[in-house]
C-alpha cells in the first residue's frame, strides 16, 4: 500500500508497483527494443555499406538515440504511461497525484532511463527503488511520477466522490495551473478516505484544503458551498481537462460519472440555490415537492 499519509491518517488509493514487476516489465521492453534495435542496425548496415565511415557512425548514434532510446519515450506519451512491459505486467506510470502523465515526464523519465538502465545494467535503478518509500527509481523522482498497479480487486478501490449536480462545470473557468502536485494529493486522500475520519477531524481538513486550494486559484470558496463539496467539484473539473487532454473531448464526460455510473448535468440547472451547509447531496429549494432528499452527507459539520 502506498505510505503517503496526511496528518490525519488518509491514505491515498494508489498502489506503487513491486520491484519484481517492475523489473520484470523493463526486461520485455528491453527485449522488444534491443531486438527492434538489432533488426534495424542489420538494416542500416547493408543499406550503408557503399557509404563512408563517419556516415556510417553518424546513422548509428542516431538509429541508437531513435530505437532504445525515443521509441519508450513516444510509448509511454501515446499510451498514457503504458508500454508492453507495463500492459503485460498490469502497471502504468502515473503522476504523483495519479493523474496521466505527459511528454515532460515520459522525456524525463526516458533520459535517466539510459543511465539507471542501459549505463548501469539497472543496478540504480534496482537500488533506488530499494531504498524509496514508494519503489521510485531516480527517473521518477525527477520526472514527479509513479509506477502503481492497475489490476487491483475492484472492491477495493475508492473513487473520488463526484461532486452534487449543481455544482459540476461551475468551476469550468477555474485556473488550476497554480495548484501544485502535493495539494492535489493531499485533496485526493481526503476525498477518498473521508469516511475513516472523525467528523470533527473531517471537516476541518476539508475547510483546510479548500482555504489552500482557493488561495492558489485566487477565488475565494463560493459562499454556502460546503468545503468537501467545492472540493470535489475541483478536483472533478480537473479531471474532466485530464480526460479532454489524454482522450479527447469524447470521453472527457466520464470525469462526471457518479457512482451508480449516471451522468451528471453538466450545466448549471438555473434558478437553483445552494443547498443547506453541511449536505454534499441536498435538494435544492425549488426541486419538486415529491423528491425525496438524500440522507445527510459524510461532509457534514460536527454536531
Amino acid at each position: 500500500m502506498n505510505e503517503l499519509v496526511t496528518g490525519d491518517a488518509v491514505v491515498l488509493g494508489l498502489r506503487p508497483a513491486k520491484l519484481p514487476s517492475r523489473a520484470l516489465a523493463v526486461v520485455i521492453d528491453l527485449v522488444v527494443v534491443w531486438a527492434a534495435y538489432i533488426v534495424v542496425s542489420i538494416v542500416l548496415t547493408i543499406a550503408t555499406d557503399s557509404l563512408d565511415t563517419a556516415a556510417v557512425a553518424a546513422l548509428a548514434v542516431a538509429s541508437f538515440l531513435l530505437i532504445p532510446v525515443g521509441v519508450p519515450i513516444a510509448v509511454e506519451t501515446l499510451s498514457h504511461g503504458r508500454s508492453l512491459g507495463k500492459l503485460a505486467c498490469g502497471l502504468r506510470v502515473v503522476r504523483d497525484d495519479g493523474g496521466p502523465i505527459r511528454f515532460r515526464h515520459a522525456l524525463v523519465r526516458g533520459a535517466m532511463g539510459v543511465v539507471e538502465l542501459l549505463m548501469s545494467f539497472g543496478v540504480i535503478a534496482c537500488v533506488a527503488s530499494l531504498v524509496s518509500a514508494r519503489g521510485r527509481r531516480v527517473g521518477d523522482l525527477f520526472a514527479g511520477t509513479l509506477v502503481v498497479r492497475e489490476r487491483v480487486p475492484t472492491d477495493r478501490g475508492r473513487p473520488v466522490p463526484p461532486p452534487p449536480p449543481w455544482l459540476v462545470g461551475r468551476f469550468s473557468e477555474l485556473d488550476l495551473s497554480s495548484v501544485p502536485d502535493d495539494l492535489w494529493l493531499a485533496i485526493r486522500q481526503y476525498l477518498t478516505r473521508m469516511g475513516q475520519l472523525d467528523a470533527a477531524v473531517g471537516w476541518s481538513m476539508s475547510q483546510r484544503l479548500a482555504d489552500d486550494l482557493a488561495a492558489r486559484t485566487g477565488v475565494p470558496l463560493p459562499p454556502g458551498v460546503p468545503p468537501a463539496a467545492y472540493l470535489a467539484a475541483v478536483v472533478n473539473e480537473r479531471q474532466a481537462r485530464d480526460s479532454r487532454r489524454a482522450f479527447g473531448s469524447a470521453t472527457a464526460a466520464a470525469a462526471a460519472v457518479g457512482p451508480v455510473g449516471g451522468l451528471a448535468p453538466t450545466v448549471r440547472p438555473p434558478q437553483t440555490r445552494p443547498p443547506v451547509v453541511g449536505q454534499l447531496d441536498a435538494v435544492p429549494q425549488d426541486a419538486p415537492q415529491d423528491v425525496a432528499a438524500p440522507p445527510a452527507s459524510r461532509f457534514a459539520p460536527p454536531a
